[in-house]
């Protein structure tokens, strides 16, 4: 691939939805601005909370390139992701997290991607940022989705994937316009249960429209992003894990299990093992944490796959269920 195109506008959207990240709120916008490719715009989409709104209005008040908009739709990420592409006037459209920050040639790693026509959608790398300072000893690298971070087992450098993950992504407009935008009643909802897929669903959703379409994850587009404390303990692995498997039995329902449970499928049976194995050598030869992550890699597989039992029945019984809409706006240009 060729390097990137200096004139591909790309617009950011950070969903916002608490005042208890203000902080780290503006640490995302401003490593936003200070790419090595200029965002054409960034667009902060608020998720029902007026007061965050209005300060984020009163903050930003003088930058042109900062953009405060209420989430359109009903509340959670999904609709705050619909209603900033909708909005967007970039040729790409880039998802960062409002607790994270990018590194400086984030932005350029992605046009790099898009250099080439047939590439639709590039992903990058999240690093965890701990609240501690340091890894949990028992927290396995397999499973460092549970926190929204890049995991061990996805293949290193630029490569080709089913998807790419919600947090550090990026689409071209056309993505949308083929397949509509995030599903609605399956992603994040604020605090509550920590449900996800929407952006698995939707990459599954664009291949099937698009079949020739290309999607990268290029591990050089590096964002780091911030673990609370709470989300360093084991119950909140296990509550993770759990609504992981939900979310998959809803995306396997809609998309098919083939297609759905196809990436898992290798991850469950080459990575896991392998980690497991791992974990026991290092608890033979007495390094920290090596029992604790084999067994913790035990337990996250048997709790996803509880979750997916339980959100199939719920599936079938028509108790579960999401629903896709178009994107309309998006006054590019």
């Amino acid at each position: 691939m060729s390097g990137p195109d200096a004139s591909l506008t790309v617009s950011v959207v950070i969903c916002v939805y608490t005042e208890d990240r203000w902080e780290d709120i503006l640490a995302a916008v401003a490593s936003v601005r200070a790419q090595s490719h200029p965002a054409r715009e960034m667009l902060l989409v608020v998720d029902h909370n007026e007061a965050l709104r209005e300060r984020l209005l009163k903050e930003y008040k003088e930058r042109e390139d900062v953009r405060v908009l209420a989430n359109a739709g009903p509340r959670g990420l999904s609709a705050g992701r619909n209603t900033g592409i909708a909005a967007s006037r970039g040729e790409v459209i880039a998802f960062l997290d409002d607790d994270a920050v990018a590194e400086r040639d984030w932005l350029r790693h992605f046009a790099e991607g898009y250099a080439d026509p047939a590439v639709i959608a590039v992903g990058g790398r999240t690093v965890p940022i701990w609240a501690s300072g340091r890894r949990p000893v028992w927290f396995p690298e397999e499973f460092d989705w549970v926190v929204g971070c890049t995991y061990r087992g996805l293949p290193p450098g630029r490569v080709r994937v089913r998807n790419v993950l919600g947090g550090n992504a990026s689409f071209r407009r056309e993505a949308f316009d083929a397949a509509g935008g995030f599903a609605t009643g399956i992603g994040r909802d604020g605090d509550k249960r920590p449900l996800g897929c929407e952006e698995t669903e939707l990459c599954i959703r664009l291949s099937r429209a698009r079949p020739d379409a290309v999607l990268l994850i290029d591990d050089r587009a590096v964002i780091h992003h911030r673990v609370p404390e709470v989300r360093e303990h084991f119950a909140y692995f296990r509550t993770r894990a759990y609504a992981e498997g939900l979310s998959k039995a809803l995306v396997a329902r809609s998309v098919g299990a083939d297609k759905g449970l196809e990436s898992e499928r290798r991850y469950a049976t080459r990575v896991l093992p392998a980690g497991v194995l791992r974990g026991l050598r290092d608890a033979v030869l007495a390094r920290p944490g090596g029992a604790g992550r084999a067994g913790a890699i035990v337990a996250g597989v048997l709790t996803a796959a509880g979750g997916y039992a339980v959100g199939s029945v719920r599936a079938r019984r028509g108790g579960a269920s999401f629903s896709v809409a178009p994107v309309e706006g998006g006054a590019h240009g």
